[in-house]
This record gives structure tokens, sequence and C-alpha cells, in this order.
């Protein structure tokens, strides 16, 4: 036989053990003859606890973090209701007019859109103050219609007071439950997945964009972030074209791999272009580089290595300076490949406050092609145990050994990277960045003086290798 809701009571921490639930009841019946509530107990599957509220300023008192659903009753009123009854005010969530419209303190409230709005006006204040709890809306059993409306304003589902006995109830408060966490989930799920493509969409338009048109050389670049599920990490690169004819490029890497490393590589590419297309160089530029990463830097311990390369207009000889940088490796055709002269470089951005950075001519030939890479691709543990790292020596060989094979460009990019990872026996834990440069007369003149446009570097996924000139005793990198 039903029974009277029984009124609030004070549940010791020894009667609460997992998965019990908390069931609070909003009527307007102090006299407990026109609603009741089957006295629900472990028998009926989930011992649930409950709690009275008869009026929705009672309710929003008693609505607190342990409260799983909410049994309320249509016919409820926005005003009166019982002893402690009153007007909702606004801080709850209502001005009070009967319509359930919210101010800005209380949120945007789902607004039911249909000719029965007034008499949900109560489930919207509810929907409204209480948008993490599952709601049960309890109406007459003749109407159906208002009981789906209910449903589609945003309570979990409906009960008719007729059929209120402790199977049903009990079933319906678990299912409600279970609907409200599921769409909760659902919903934070969209959002990550929104915030994810909205990041992504952020990082690869922070991706350099080579400027290279005229120039007549080759481009081609491989990117692999460290940290999981990111386009951009502490390592940075950018290529372009000055009016004078000449080509500069740059690849540096910021100590560390998270996000503000990341920040603080972009700023110093940006800067670095800047610099470079008002006409700075050399010294001087890494001189203002360094200070720019003084100023952006979140703690004094960050540096960042660099390693810049001007090429002539004729693109047969280039100016060499490194800042803590690995040494960008040369091949020209027919010949191995080998790393350009490293002893005068300076040190890396950030650790020395007067530093200087000598700039070394470096002669590329005719036809050639420049590799310039970060210290993921030469750090990465190699041999049984993983006790080694590949080193540079171990990169220049296995660059010789891929270019024997007649690999070139984004493919021969693509293959390092691979057998890099497979050497270190799972993915590299930190950023890679790795570019070419290269001259070819032939191409040269096959493109009328000028190379195709170039594109940004791959991120992901391996781009389709280029065309190589036929009858080349070696490709170029």
């Amino acid at each position: 036989m039903p029974v009277p809701v029984p009124q609030q009571r004070s549940v010791p921490a020894a009667e609460t053990s997992h998965g019990d639930l908390t069931l609070l009841v909003i009527e307007d019946d102090p006299a407990g003859t026109t609603i009741t509530v089957p006295e629900l107990s472990a028998a009926a599957g989930t011992r649930v606890r409950i709690r009275t509220a008869r009026n929705l300023t009672e309710a929003a008192r008693l609505l607190t973090d342990d409260v799983d659903c909410i049994l309320l009753d249509l016919a409820l009123p926005l005003t009166g209701g019982g002893a402690g009854a009153g007007t909702p005010t606004a801080d709850a969530g209502t001005s009070g007019t009967g319509t359930g419209t919210g101010t800005a303190d209380s949120g945007s409230l789902p607004e039911p859109v249909s000719e029965r709005a007034g008499e949900l006006a109560a489930l919207t204040h509810v929907l409204g103050i209480a948008p993490q709890h599952a709601v049960l809306a309890l109406t007459a059993q003749d109407d159906t219609e208002l009981a789906a409306e209910a449903v589609r304003v945003g309570a979990q589902d409906y009960l008719f007071r007729g059929e209120l006995d402790a199977r049903v109830l009990s079933r319906a408060i678990r299912y409600a439950v279970e609907r409200k966490r599921a769409d909760t989930a659902q919903h934070q799920l969209t959002e990550s997945r929104l915030r994810a493509q909205e990041n992504a969409r952020l990082e690869r338009g922070l991706l350099p964009t080579p400027l290279l048109d005229g120039s007549g050389l080759s481009f081609a670049a491989r990117y692999r972030p460290g940290r999981s599920r990111a386009l951009l990490g502490g390592d940075f690169y950018d290529v372009v074209r000055t009016p004078d004819g000449t080509v500069h490029a740059m690849i540096g890497d910021v100590c560390g791999h998270g996000p503000d490393e990341a920040a603080l590589g972009v700023e110093l590419r940006i800067a670095w272009r800047a610099l470079t297309l008002a006409g700075l160089c050399g010294d001087e530029l890494l001189s203002t580089l360094q200070q720019v990463l003084e100023h952006e830097r979140q703690s004094e311990e960050i540096f960042a290595t660099l390693c810049t390369v001007d090429i002539a207009p004729d693109g047969r000889r280039a100016g060499l300076c490194l800042a803590g940088h690995p040494a960008p490796l040369l091949a020209r055709h027919g010949l191995p490949a080998r790393l350009l002269p490293y002893q005068d470089g300076g040190p890396a951005l950030g650790l020395l406050p007067r530093a200087r950075w000598p700039r070394r001519q470096v002669e590329l030939g005719g036809a050639w092609s420049l590799m310039m890479y970060t210290d993921g691709l030469i750090e990465g543990r190699v041999g049984t145990g993983g006790s080694e790292r590949l080193g540079q020596d171990g990169m220049v060989a296995m660059v010789n050994s891929r270019l024997e094979q007649g690999l070139a460009g984004e493919e021969l990019l693509e293959a390092a990277v691979a057998e890099v990872r497979e050497l270190n026996g799972g993915e590299l834990t930190d950023d890679v960045a790795v570019l070419l440069l290269g001259r070819d007369p032939e191409r040269i003149r096959r493109w009328g003086g000028s190379a195709p446009r170039s594109h940004p570097a791959s991120v992901d996924r391996p781009p389709s290798p280029p065309a190589r000139a036929a009858g080349a005793q070696r490709p170029p990198l």
C-alpha cells in the first residue's frame, strides 16, 4: 500500500552504501492526500533516500550535490504552496512572473515552446536550477500530451500518479539517472571534439607557409610534435626569400615539448620572419631573437637552440649560424651526405646575456640538398635495450643508406622518421622537425628559372614523393 512521502531526515554515514540514490520530491500537498510515493527499499532494487519540498524555494535549499533525481509534480504552481512557501527570487533562477525565465545569474534556462508552456513553467524553472540532475515529471494519467511535452522540454521521463508503485518508481529513477549521465557524457564528448577541432584549426594556422616563389629551390618538410593529439610542439622552422633573392631558412627547438613551449616556438618563428624581412641576419638577428625569448619565456631556465642559413641568390654558397643547434647535413650529386662545420657555433638563445654567434661561409656547389633538423631526430634510442642514442653519426649513416636506395625529398624524410621511430622501439617522446632545401640546375631550367609553388610541411601523414630527374648518379636529399 502506498504511504505518504516521509519527511527529510539525516542519513548517518554508516547507512550510506555505494549505489544508493537520493530522490527530491517537489509537490504542493501538505496534507499528503494527492501525491503519495511508495516506500522504496533495497528489495525494490536500489535503496532510495527521499527528501520532500513543498515549493520551488524550499526545493532550491534542498537541492544539494548528493541529490540524484528530482520527482516534480507538474501541477505545482510557481508561487504559494504551503508552509515556507513564497515566490522564487531571481537568485533562484526565475523572475517571479510565472514564465520560468531566469536571470543572468542562473544561466540560460530552457524555455518550452508550445501552447502548454504555462503548465510547464515549474519544470522549466527546475531544469534551470538543476541542469546536472535527472528529472522525472509527474502528471495525471489522462494527460499523456503534457507528459510527452515535459520530456521534450528536458525531463528524462514521466510518471502517472495512478501508476506510482515501488517497482515502477524504482525503475524510473534508475533509468532517469543513467539517461542523464549518458546525456551529460555525450554533451561533454561533443564539447571535447569541438574544442579539439578548434585547437587543430588554430595550430594548423600557426604552421609556417614557406615563401620561396622565384627562388628555384625545392622544399620538403616533416613535422611530428611529441605531445599527444597535438599539431604544434616546441620545434619550429621557417623559410623565406627576401627581395634581393636571398633565401633564408631557420630551424629551432625550445627546451621542453608542452603547450607553453609550443607557443614560445611560434612567437620566435614569427619574430624571425619579421626580422628577416626587415633586413636583419646573422649575429644581429640572433641577438634580437634572444631579447624576444628573454621577455616571453615563462622561466629564466627556458632556452632555445637555433640554426639559420642564408643562401645567396645564385644558390652556390650560404652563410651558416648555429646557436647550440645540430649542424645541417649537405649532400651533393654522387657524393655521400656530410655534416657542415659546427666548431664555430655559439650558445643557445637565452643562456648568456651578451653572447655572439659567428657566421660561417659555406660552399654549396651547383646541385645540392641541405637537410636541417632538430635533435628529436637524433636522440632516439637504438641497440639492444635502448641504451644508446642514434646520434649525428648514426643519422648520417641512415640517410646515406636511404640515398643508396634511391629515396629523395619527402619520401626520404618519411622513411627517415619512420626508421628512427622503429629503432626507438615506439613513438618518439620529443618533437621532430626536418626540412630539405635543394637546388637542381636541370629542374630550374625545366621550370623556366623558377620552382613550382612551395607548400607547408606535411603533418601526421606522408605526402606523395616528388619526381626525380632522370640520369642522376645519386639522388639529392
